[in-house]
């Protein structure tokens, strides 16, 4: 939820940043400096760009070897965990009400009585129901692009990517990278020199070939069709995600958003023909997949022929090799630069985006020196892990869906979908104890915020307006770190556990705040309690949830919240211990990084003095 007005008000469009003052002062034109140079504009590089027009401070260049923004085609399955993030952003409300909502899930398998017929083997639900309050949507990628290059636009850091230039060369000193870009109408060339590099240039990356890195494992192992197109059929379901084997190939069918157009990937392994690479070829193996339905194609808006196999980098930086294993990285990759797979799964697009937000924080506060240079080292550990989980999971998922043999157990299929529905959703990421996951949390405080897991919203009553609203909603793509303080039976009377831990707080976290900046910039302290919004008032709290900011020095009411009394209880819900309270830190990609005790006040401030520097 966004607020404004802090400053003072201005009418027109509050979503529209004043620039900063740096911005102002920059020159027209591709500059010679930066201190992130951003190369590829596709999800993965828009996605870090608008993290990182949350430092707006900070000189972000973005590049691309296209000579415009991306008009059709390409990705489109949005994922649950996905749409999170997007809501960080304040983008989720135009993805939901554009795309097209995965609700169900059909399955088509060969008639066991007349095998050369499909027929419907099961229907059930895409999403487990309390796996994320968000949905699973379909929206064409262009869209997606479009949406975050606006945020970026009226963001305070007026961050635009300029078209038509392609990496050429990286030179990498001690404290910065030159990266040589050459213009691909004119073929000149022209350098920028850049503190950091991140390489977010699809499969073929000429950054991942700068630093020496490599995508290994299976080149290409099946390929694939792809259409966007308007049809007229008796198929009963193309209105519904469906997932068809029949004796003549595989066909999945994803309704798109609008009502009408609908994508349909199609197997091309074993197919003789070499005119199936058409748009008339392709319809023609999706009407012998159909049998005895019928499709005929009345207009193609986008289609493709690919090869994808399950390939993955060892590391997505330049760091770490054996000749200096501390050096720190200056380059990193992000999306299909280090890691591809199939489209079965939805998968591509949602894990780079994913790579971007873990990275783009990470870079946003150590630039800006509130966090320690040791921070960029996790992004690789972290987010390669989960590549090759994804890259395991695809395998997998790959050869059932494809298992074309009569012994195929159509059950079996559809029991590991949706025993799958957790990753699929994106929200099986666990991270690995490190400098930003505690190792030995008091997880038994809060048993549904696992700590290395993603931080899962439930619906909660905010003290000051009594508005019903989810909890993780509130916090945005700023860079914050967030403290939520689940308070005990006592809440924030006088002496409670709560009020001691908020009067500590607010003599420790100015350590970390650097002068000037808002007392929750670093960050964000929030409580829950435990009573009725009726029965407590704003005046009861103590005053790090009641900070003072701006430049009049104005409440923020925004930080307090009690359980919907409409809905299920955020302490039930979440297992959050009603007798001890807990303290729940959350990262500021929103994955839980530790659960503590109220009164642990060591505990959490050695676990930030490891994590975040003191403002100087």
């Amino acid at each position: 939820m966004a607020q404004f007005h802090v400053d003072g008000y201005r009418p027109g469009d509050p979503f529209v940043h004043d620039p900063h003052p740096s911005v102002r002062a920059r020159p027209e034109g591709l500059p010679e400096t930066a201190d992130v140079l951003i190369v590829g504009a596709g999800p993965a590089g828009l996605v870090l760009a608008a993290q990182l027009a949350a430092f707006p401070e900070l000189r972000t260049v973005v590049v691309d070897r296209r000579d415009g923004p991306l008009q059709v085609g390409q990705a489109d399955g949005v994922a649950c965990r996905t749409m999170e993030m997007f809501e960080a952003f304040g983008l989720a409300g135009r993805v939901i009400d554009e795309g097209y909502h995965v609700n169900e899930v059909t399955f088509w398998r060969p008639d066991p009585h007349r095998p050369e017929r499909i027929t419907r083997t099961g229907r059930i639900p895409d999403v487990e129901d309390g796996l994320s309050e968000m949905p699973h949507l379909i929206v064409n990628q262009a869209r997606m692009l479009t949406w975050l290059r606006e945020h970026t636009a009226r963001s305070a850091a007026r961050t635009e990517p300029f078209q038509g230039l392609q990496l050429d060369d990286l030179q990498r000193g001690d404290d910065w990278v030159v990266a040589t870009l050459r213009h691909v109408d004119t073929g000149e060339t022209t350098t920028v020199r850049a503190r950091y590099v991140v390489g977010c240039d699809g499969a073929r990356s000429s950054v991942r070939a700068a630093i020496g890195r490599e995508l290994r494992g299976d080149a290409a192992n099946q390929a694939w069709g792809v259409m966007d197109v308007l049809v007229d059929t008796d198929f009963p379901d193309i209105r519904l995600k469906s997932a068809i084997t029949s004796p003549a190939g595989s066909l999945l069918v994803i309704p798109r958003e609008g009502g009408y157009l609908v994508r349909l990937y199609i197997e091309l392994d074993g197919v003789p023909e070499r005119g199936s690479t058409t748009p008339e070829g392709l319809a023609a193996v999706a009407n012998r997949i159909l049998a005895p339905y019928t499709l005929e194609v009345r207009d193609v808006g986008w289609w493709s022929v690919y090869e994808v196999g399950q390939r993955l980098c060892d590391r997505f930086d330049d760091a770490g090799d054996d000749a200096e294993p501390d050096r720190p990285p200056r380059v990193f990759i992000a999306g299909d630069a280090c890691h591809t797979h199939s489209a079965k799964a939805g998968q591509g697009m949602n894990v780079s985006m994913a790579d971007a937000w873990n990275l783009g924080w990470k870079l946003g506060t150590v630039l800006r020196g509130t966090a320690r240079p040791e921070l960029l080292h996790t992004y690789s550990a972290e987010r390669q892990r989960v590549a090759q989980e994804l890259i395991d999971f695809d395998r997998e998922f790959a050869a059932m869906f494809s298992n074309h043999s009569g012994e195929a157990d159509p059950e079996k299929f559809q029991r590991y979908f949706r025993e799958q529905g957790r990753f699929t959703a994106g929200v099986a990421v666990r991270y690995e104890p490190s400098m930003i996951t505690a190792a030995d949390p008091a997880q038994h405080l809060a048993t549904g915020f696992g700590v290395g897991t993603r931080f899962h919203s439930a619906p909660v009553v905010r003290l000051a307006d009594a508005r019903p609203l989810h909890l993780g909603h509130l916090a945005r793509a700023d860079g914050a770190w967030r403290l939520y303080l689940f308070a005990d039976r006592a809440g924030p009377r006088e002496g409670s556990a709560l009020r001691v831990l908020g009067d500590h707080l607010a003599t420790t976290l100015r350590r970390f705040t650097p002068a000037g900046a808002e007392p929750d910039a670093v960050v964000d302290v929030r409580a829950v309690f435990q009573q009725h919004h009726h029965d407590l008032s704003p005046t009861d709290l103590p005053p790090v949830l009641r900070p003072r900011k701006g430049p009049f020095g104005l409440v923020d009411h925004e930080k307090a919240f009690c359980p919907d009394p409409a809905d299920h209880d955020v302490f039930d819900l979440r297992g959050v211990d009603r007798d001890t309270g807990a303290v729940v830190v959350v990262r500021p990609d929103q994955y839980v990084a530790h659960v503590l005790r109220l009164d642990d006040h060591h505990g959490l401030d050695a676990f930030f003095s490891h994590v975040l520097l003191e403002a100087r």
